[in-house]
């Protein structure tokens, strides 16, 4: 039986996946992160910042934590056999270390899927088809408790943002125009936390609404966050 509720994601706009990947892989891509981090694992002096941003993995334990045979149903069950492209890789990760200081990244938001072209990353674009992603995913490769900067969740604001952008029709919206009631549309939405064992994974609608919080916990998090990218550019059931 699939671990893998359709109609829960279509609901709450997402589904966790415990078990998605192996925990030795994790592991094993975790010693390839510390070390571009340029922080030392034992040595929590080093970590003088409260999250480090590293870019796409295409090294051969992402690539294969992304595409398991778990997570490669679940991606046929939600997107549609034939409808997504293979992940070739993982990222970005936004690593986050305990710390007093503020991140200042933790605003409630929505990920851009197309206009990337635009320099002002405001100005990135949503529209109602989800042109250029197919779904938000979440990828842990630490365990990740509730002190651990666990991206924050508004159960089932996908829809709102869902009637926000269907009068812009096929141009979509601006971050910034999505953004410009600071999301207090989607405030009422009931919020969870993305917690769980390194190898979990959350699949998420492209619309759903999460931020990022202050790690007040003890180990660093390490988690990803590559789009599932659809194979003809759009996802029109979205």
């Amino acid at each position: 039986m699939s671990p893998v509720s359709k109609s829960v994601w279509v609901d709450e706009g997402f589904v966790k996946i415990e078990n998605a990947f192996p925990r030795a892989l994790a592991e094993e891509a975790r010693s390839i992160l510390w070390k571009d981090t340029g922080c030392n694992p034992n040595a929590p002096s080093t970590w003088t910042k409260p999250v480090i941003r590293l870019g796409m993995y295409s090294q051969e334990p992402f690539v294969a934590a992304a595409n398991t045979p778990i997570l490669h149903d679940a991606f046929d069950l939600l997107v549609g056999a034939g409808r997504w492209q293979r992940c070739a890789a993982v990222g970005t990760f936004p690593v986050r270390f305990p710390s007093a200081i503020e991140p200042g990244d933790d605003g409630w938001h929505v990920d851009a899927s197309f206009g990337y072209d635009a320099p002002d990353f405001m100005d990135w674009r949503v529209n109602v088809h989800s042109k250029g992603r197919a779904l938000l995913m979440l990828f842990l490769f630490s365990d990740v408790g509730p002190d651990d900067a666990p991206t924050r969740i508004r159960v089932g604001s996908h829809r709102d943002i869902a009637r926000q952008l269907a009068p812009a029709g096929e141009a979509g919206l601006t971050l910034r125009e999505l953004a410009a009631n600071g999301f207090d549309e989607t405030a009422h939405c009931p919020e969870v936390h993305a917690t769980g064992e390194a190898g979990t994974v959350y699949l998420c609608h492209p619309f759903l609404v999460h931020s990022a919080q202050k790690h007040r916990g003890t180990n660093p998090r390490f988690l990803a966050q590559p789009p599932l990218l659809p194979a003809n550019g759009h996802n029109r059931d979205a």
